[in-house]
């Protein structure tokens, strides 16, 4: 199998997962978390029940959640793009591995990879059986983007396009973009953990929080990760006080993270640095003003459904552009950097 192919099937692999991440972010925005109250199947079919009679027996077998075939739907269909991302991973992996001896091949990534994609499946499964439980939740967000940012990696790695400049980059520049995108990803799991103690509302104004600068608060309560596996955790467990907490951390991080990656993508675009450098510096500043824009839409508009997804979906390419600035700081040039490099079939 040529490397180009492979490369190909790899962009694939990305595309497929972002997928799978905005319509996870879909589905739990859409409260279809629960759509199917089983794993895997869905009131114990491979698709939603359709007939009067599998919904009577679905809901004789579930008395505590009705079918609401909208919302299984929509769980359903989440469910089956994942499948088809561990076929496609899965395959990646095992072409990795048989072709081991070529150049490039990222045999490792690919086989950690794979492993993220199974413990996916696991946190996937929990969110059901657990009933929504936050950390959980949040945790199988991290590992979606996890996986994209990965398998982004893997590539960059392949050398598809050449970005790769030692000029100008010193080590306290790497330093500031790895920096970065550490803040970065901790703003994304504050995110999460926003949305799944549902407290997107929780400050229904802005730049005010229920027309104060510092309301009544309960960092503590809002902030406690483990609560059992008892509760149903669907639309929130939580005090007011705790869910602004947690809303106000996450401002809070959005904030920093804002004056932080501007902060590092004017000093990055006026620097002596290559060209690419400062473009894909330029484009992790527009993505932030963009994802910025729809984070204070979604409360100035109540969280309308497609602003925040996009929101997700924003943020996701907040990840991918700032792993993209961050390697091409610490990659080295060397042979098939190319668009299109070179391979022998």
């Amino acid at each position: 199998m040529s490397k180009r192919l492979y490369g190909n099937l790899l962009l694939f692999a990305v595309v497929l997962t972002a997928l799978v991440v905005v319509l996870g972010a879909y589905t739990r925005l859409a409260d279809a978390g629960l759509g199917c109250p089983d794993w895997p199947g869905c009131y114990g079919h491979m698709v939603a029940p359709i007939t009067d009679a599998e919904i009577a027996r679905a809901e004789q077998e579930h008395p505590w959640r009705p079918v609401d075939f909208p919302s299984a739907i929509k769980e359903m269909v989440h469910r089956y793009f994942a499948g088809g991302l561990i076929l496609t991973v899965f395959v990646l992996m095992v072409l990795a591995w048989k072709n081991y001896r070529r150049e490039d091949m990222p045999v490792g990534l690919a086989t950690f990879v794979m492993a993220l994609i199974l413990l996916q499946a696991v946190l996937g499964m929990w969110t059901v059986t657990w009933k929504l439980k936050p950390i959980v939740v949040t945790g199988h967000l991290l590992g979606g983007f996890a996986t994209l940012a990965l398998l982004w990696l893997m590539v960059l790695r392949m050398r598809r396009i050449d970005i790769c400049s030692a000029k100008g980059v010193t080590a306290g520049f790497k330093f500031a973009g790895f920096t970065g995108l550490i803040i970065v990803i901790a703003q994304i799991a504050l995110g999460g953990w926003t949305s799944s103690n549902y407290a997107a509302l929780s400050c229904p104004d802005f730049p005010t929080c229920q027309t104060q600068w510092w309301p009544p608060m309960d960092w503590a309560e809002g902030f406690v990760l483990w609560r059992g596996t008892g509760p149903n955790y669907e639309f929130g467990v939580l005090e007011s006080d705790a869910r602004t907490a947690i809303h106000m951390a996450h401002r809070i991080g959005a904030m920093l993270t804002f004056l932080y990656i501007v902060a590092l993508s004017i000093k990055v675009m006026r620097a002596d640095v290559s060209r690419v450098l400062k473009r894909i510096a330029g484009i992790v500043m527009i993505v932030l003003l963009i994802q910025v824009s729809l984070g204070t839409s979604n409360i100035i508009f109540s969280l309308p459904l497609a602003v925040a997804t996009a929101h997700n979906a924003v943020g996701a390419m907040l990840l991918l552009s700032m792993v993209t600035l961050v390697y091409a700081m610490y990659c080295r040039s060397g042979p098939n950097t190319k668009i299109g490099f070179a391979d022998n079939g």
